[in-house]
């Protein structure tokens, strides 16, 4: 019987999207279970063998080793192991990161440690120490603390909405741009060489951050509040739609780790409900943001989409005392990976917590209210100044629209070496989404170029 080039597509789509998700690579059997395709052996491989010859899926490896991976999400690891040397590591988290880093055969099996959160006690210990803290206040704190909650965040909701719904789903595998997310989110438009996933994923950050934003003073670490954050992240990416803002009823595993959550659903509940209550009495936003990127992962309340869940809950903290938010700007997947496995496994939060240190500052920075000024030039921007500069005059004095500034940029970064494209690609984007009447001579624009680009731009 001959298949149908329909069939074909969503065939090679469903592989695609299992290959986003399994990040370190997968085996044929791994590929089948994940994309939930009932075909024959000889079939897939030929449709594996279809997206290799494409350039869209890489592999390594004969035979039954043989390990197939997406070629974005391979590059972008290859790109976000060279940044994690940028980021600060203590010898504590050096140690976690040798260990984790090692084959998961050489890993002992380890289940849920009960009393990781049972002998926590709020406001009595600390995750992060006074130091820490001060720096924390110091770095986070704008010039709305006495306004009622929630106004920073409103003020730059535009913004957060962009910078934190792209680098949350850029932690999950996602491969949108920045350019892309805006178009996304701002006209609702996906774009076409992505998955349905992928848009799915980023448009979920989007409902899910102006709910925690906009909402009432019901938002807070409680049941309904971080219930309806799952069903609103997990929205139409779970098997089961009835998963969705429901606390587990069977045991789940964690890709590439040999950590063991509970699966008994009573203890399930008993121990969210403890790590809610816990986090409610925690007095300092930044003690209690960390605790809940901890803590709730660690225990794995929801059939998938956890550490999506506690990203966003630990703003719940930033967004109550008007602090500045925390939007992952920067932080290598590698690294907060490695911090959470640190956790899992040997229940250490010493990498997990240089990560959140590291992103927090990063992010404070990027909302120029919170300081008034933010130190040394960025040495990266200072490298590809006049590269940076030649590109958004092109985009700009061209008329070019998103969708074509994108093309654009992608073309243009092949000439920057590899381990920096990444970066420059979002360093180029950001500059074009901040870009505004008061600051565009800086790339030697005029007033009517800059004008009739910003027509089109805007335009949906």
């Amino acid at each position: 019987m001959k298949i149908s080039n329909e069939i074909i597509k969503q065939e090679l789509e469903a592989i695609e999207n299992a290959l986003l998700q399994l990040r370190d690579g997968a085996t044929i059997d791994d590929i089948r279970s994940a994309s939930g395709l009932e075909i024959e052996l000889r079939t897939l491989q030929r449709r594996l063998a279809a997206l290799e010859e494409k350039g869209i899926i890489t592999s390594t490896g004969k035979t039954k080793k043989k390990l197939y991976f997406h070629s974005q999400i391979r590059k972008q690891v290859e790109v976000h192991e060279v940044k994690s040397d940028l980021l600060p590591l203590s010898k504590k988290s050096r140690e976690i990161q040798a260990v984790v880093s090692q084959p998961i055969q050489k890993r002992k099996p380890v289940g849920y440690n009960r009393d990781f959160l049972v002998q926590y006690r709020p406001n009595r210990d600390s995750y992060l120490t006074k130091k820490e803290l001060d720096n924390l206040a110091k770095i986070g704190t704008t010039n709305n603390p006495d306004q009622p909650a929630g106004t920073y965040a409103k003020e730059i909701l535009n913004r957060l909405l962009i910078d934190l719904s792209w680098n949350s789903s850029r932690l999950e595998g996602n491969t949108y741009s920045l350019l892309d997310t805006q178009r996304l989110i701002s006209f609702g438009e996906s774009a076409n060489d992505k998955s349905a996933t992928e848009a799915q994923m980023i448009l979920n950050h989007k409902d899910a951050i102006e709910f925690l934003v906009q909402s009432d003073e019901n938002i807070g670490f409680n049941r309904y509040t971080i219930l309806n954050l799952h069903a609103l992240l997990s929205n139409n990416l779970l098997p089961d739609p009835a998963a969705s803002g429901r606390l587990r009823t069977h045991g789940v595993g964690i890709h590439q780790s040999v950590y063991e959550p509970l699966a008994v659903p009573q203890q399930i509940e008993e121990f969210f409900e403890l790590i809610l209550d816990k986090a409610s009495q925690i007095e300092d936003p930044f003690e209690q943001a960390f605790f809940v990127m901890v803590q709730l992962p660690y225990l794995q309340p929801f059939d998938d989409v956890n550490k999506r869940v506690s990203r966003l809950a630990a703003n719940i903290s930033f967004n109550r005392h008007n602090l500045a938010p925390l939007s992952f700007i920067d932080v290598p997947g590698d690294l907060y990976i490695q911090g959470m496995i640190g956790v899992y496994e040997l229940g250490r939060i010493d990498l997990l917590k240089d990560v959140f240190l590291w992103a927090y500052e990063r992010s404070a920075a990027r909302y120029a209210a919170v300081r008034q000024s933010l130190g040394e030039p960025d040495p990266f921007r200072l490298k590809y100044r006049e590269q940076m500069r030649s590109l958004i005059a092109h985009i700009v004095s061209g008329g070019l629209s998103p969708k074509e500034a994108i093309v654009e940029i992608k073309e243009d970064t092949q000439q920057i070496p590899i381990n920096d494209q990444s970066q420059f690609m979002e360093a180029v984007e950001t500059e074009l989404l901040a870009l505004h009447e008061g600051n565009f001579a800086r790339y030697r624009i005029t007033p009517a170029e800059f004008k009739k680009w910003s027509a089109i731009w805007q335009a949906k």
